[in-house]
């Protein structure tokens, strides 16, 4: 079964940029890595966050983006950004796609 996989961060300063999120997504490309579903990213303003939240096909998946793409240019393009306030994955009960 697909997998959900969340990160938040908070708001601070009521600092809406997207500076570093957006130079990894640029980096990344447009190609859909292996076993990714859906991405979404975007501020939730009543939660006080920037919220990233992916369906995967499974967290094995998941897990090998974040690790061999993500973190690699986290490192080198944001290696001082905020740590994500929740950050986690679990298991769908049900997905429909459109």
């Amino acid at each position: 079964m697909a997998v959900a996989f969340i990160q938040e961060f908070a708001i601070v300063n009521d600092d809406h940029s997207t500076t570093n999120y957006d130079a990894i997504a640029e980096r990344l490309g447009t190609d859909p890595p292996d076993g990714a579903i859906v991405h979404t990213a975007g501020f939730d303003d009543e939660a006080g966050v920037f919220r990233i939240f992916d369906v995967w096909e499974s967290k094995e998946q998941a897990e090998r983006f974040v690790n061999e793409r993500v973190m690699p240019l986290v490192a080198e393009l944001a290696p001082d950004a905020a740590q994500p306030t929740r950050h986690g994955y679990y298991e769908l009960h049900d997905l429909v796609k459109a």
